[in-house]
């Protein structure tokens, strides 16, 4: 499982002009069955999600797709843990 951390580089206005091509994007994500979660910040400096079901270099590969990333309106970080335990309903999740 990954937590995929997204900080904006551009003005707000930027990322609202992009923000309707990089919401089908996410869309497209979670119909493939690998984003689980996802959302803005709070304040919205940025974006959360969690993606599970494909290895690193897949998830990378992916990403470098999202519209935010290819005009380079924000920047990424990926982290990987294996969860051990889950909240009843997300078994599916547990390596």
């Amino acid at each position: 499982m990954f937590v995929i951390t997204l900080r904006y580089l551009a003005p707000m206005e930027q990322i609202d002009a992009v923000l309707r091509e990089h919401q089908d994007w996410v869309d497209a994500q979670y119909d493939d069955g690998v984003f689980i979660a996802s959302g803005p910040l709070v304040p919205r400096t940025g974006g959360v999600i969690l993606a599970a079901g494909l290895p690193r270099e897949r998830l990378e590969a992916l990403l470098e797709t999202d519209p935010f990333r290819r005009l380079e309106l924000a920047e990424y970080s990926v982290v990987e843990f294996a969860p051990r335990r889950v909240a009843a309903g997300l078994e599916r999740l547990q390596g």
